[in-house]
């Protein structure tokens, strides 16, 4: 893991087994910055989406009893949403080094799409 303290604020950048590993265990919210389409497509379940084009920070969970963690598809724009919560006020958060290629690289499992018949389905 990686930290970045920025401010009175910490970033941090988890690896693909350090988010499985916490949010198999519930300590994380999971949030998924991409876009609506993206999500449908495929996405870890039981993350929540708030896309970049209409992320608000001000609305994100609370972290009193879980730390807060984004994912995009790279990496590149939950960093930027993770930045963006420290501004307005999140004083820790973290999100996916690599993103959702990540997440498949490391054989996590999640909901994707048969292609078949256009109904979600669980893979891994």
């Amino acid at each position: 893991m990686k930290t970045e303290t920025i401010g009175d604020a910490v970033l941090e950048t988890w690896d693909a087994e350090d988010v499985a590993a916490a949010f198999a265990r519930d300590e994380i919210y999971l949030v998924d910055v991409r876009t609506p389409q993206e999500y449908m497509f495929e996405h870890i379940e039981g993350a929540l989406l708030m896309p970049m084009a209409f992320f608000c920070a001000d609305k994100l969970p609370g972290q009193t009893e879980k730390q807060l963690v984004l994912y995009c598809g790279s990496g590149v724009r939950s960093d930027k949403m993770a930045r963006k919560a420290i501004e307005a006020g999140v004083k820790r958060v973290a999100h996916l080094a690599g993103g959702f290629g990540a997440w498949k690289a490391a054989k996590k499992p999640f909901i994707g799409t048969n292609m078949g018949t256009g109904a979600p389905q669980r893979v891994g």
